[in-house]
């Protein structure tokens, strides 16, 4: 059955308000390669939006995943628990960059572990209020919908939306954002909305995902943690997008010299099986009482398995110093290229972004989607991002084979010559 014909049964047999963006359908994948119905094939630079940074079925992480099949699927860890859950806990405990003891549990998604994240820093603090900032995205649930600062087509036509949560502005220098802006706009929310004695935590993107790849300033998330401190609230980094090397190091936290109290995580924690997580110091992550935090699949045995080789691998193979090294010639690439409509290239590691304007200086999508559409009709998969969608998000494999990596960038670079 070619691409056509299943488009049409999805059409049918699918909700429009599951917005798909090849019009092919996949029937292999290996690395960052992916073949469609019709036998075409593509290279992927949108990883399952950054779920696969150690590429389409990995071979340690298909045995890790046929292992635990072999033993069990599923018994509910708050049933009947098992030592791979733990140890995976303590493996990330010894990992992300929180002082202290620090404890973790296990989720499906990203926006369960947001969720969750929340709950925790409620029962911790006995305060209701969340702040978010704009351009966040924090998942597609009610709560999380709430944080995220894009309406469009996130939040379009699903309010109300959850209490108790309020938005200040993300710094943004391409846009005319200081720091010092960003942070009186929360100061103002302590004056017009909420005291900060009710607020129960503060949460944000080291880089924003979905709001355009931009990069939380050192001074900025140094300001949020002075500020929570004095004020005992709780600050949540969510590294749902950016965790797992993707950004040159393990977390991006790890370029701060401050700490958050928890951090949420998923994507490319399990290398293409739903498992998120959140880790924090123990003293918090034990405040909700026994049953408060958990779910049916919470910690699935198979995701647990593959999360363990993803960490293995990470290590083995070096992905943060490759994540560098891609992302340094991914962006000598980007601005070698002569786009006339390119107005910043910026990230960490291989966490790259390009956002594009119009000759007047304003933020075009239309450029933004003709490039992208290009590239899909050359075989290179890219995801577009960003409040006003101009920008393209750059998510391939960290394991994709240097000669697949350098055809792609010069493929871009001609597209990219073409503007």
């Amino acid at each position: 059955m070619n691409n056509s014909e299943v488009h049409s049964r999805r059409l049918k047999a699918t909700p429009r308000g599951v917005g798909v963006m090849c019009d092919f359908y996949a029937v292999k994948a290996e690395n960052a390669t992916v073949w469609d119905q019709n036998g075409r094939e593509y290279t992927d630079f949108a990883a399952g939006i950054a779920v696969l940074n150690t590429g389409h079925r990995h071979p340690k992480v298909m045995a890790a995943v046929q292992q635990q099949l072999d033993c069990f699927t599923h018994t509910a860890f708050q049933v009947i628990p098992y030592e791979n859950y733990i140890h995976l806990a303590e493996r990330l405990n010894q990992r992300v960059p929180i002082s202290g003891e620090v404890k973790t549990t296990f989720f499906s998604s990203g926006a369960e572990a947001v969720e969750n994240a929340v709950k925790i820093a409620r029962a911790a603090t006995g305060r209701p209020g969340v702040i978010a900032f704009t351009g966040a995205f924090h998942g597609r649930t009610n709560m999380t919908m709430s944080l995220t600062g894009k309406v469009v087509p996130y939040k379009t036509g699903f309010g109300p939306f959850a209490g108790s949560v309020f938005h200040a502005h993300y710094p943004n220098a391409l846009h005319n954002v200081s720091v010092h802006q960003a942070l009186e706009s929360l100061e103002a929310i302590f004056r017009s909305d909420i005291s900060p004695q009710q607020v129960a935590a503060i949460i944000f993107e080291p880089v924003q995902g979905e709001g355009g790849f931009y990069i939380a300033p050192p001074e900025f998330v140094s300001a949020l943690r002075a500020l929570c401190d004095r004020h005992g609230i709780l600050l949540i980094a969510d590294e749902i997008q950016t965790g797992f090397a993707r950004t040159g190091k393990l977390f991006a936290s790890e370029y701060y010299d401050v700490q958050p109290d928890l951090i949420t995580m998923a994507k490319s924690l399990a290398g293409g099986f739903p498992l998120s997580a959140v880790s924090g110091r123990a003293e918090v992550m034990d405040a909700p009482e026994p049953g408060g935090l958990g779910g049916t699949y919470a910690g699935s045995p198979p995701a647990i398995a593959a999360a363990h080789a993803v960490l293995d691998i990470i290590d083995e193979e070096q992905l943060c110093a490759r994540a560098n090294q891609l992302g340094e010639q991914l962006s000598a690439t980007l601005r070698d290229a002569g786009c006339q409509s390119l107005a910043e290239v910026r990230g960490y590691g291989s966490m790259i972004a390009a956002e594009f304007q119009d000759a007047s200086g304003r933020p075009s999508a239309e450029i933004t989607k003709a490039i992208q559409l290009k590239a899909l009709a050359a075989g290179l998969i890219l995801l577009t991002c960003g409040v006003h969608s101009n920008v393209i998000r750059f998510l391939y494999p960290l394991t994709i084979p240097q000669p697949q990596f350098d055809k792609a960038l010069q493929l871009l670079k001609d597209i990219l010559r073409e503007h």
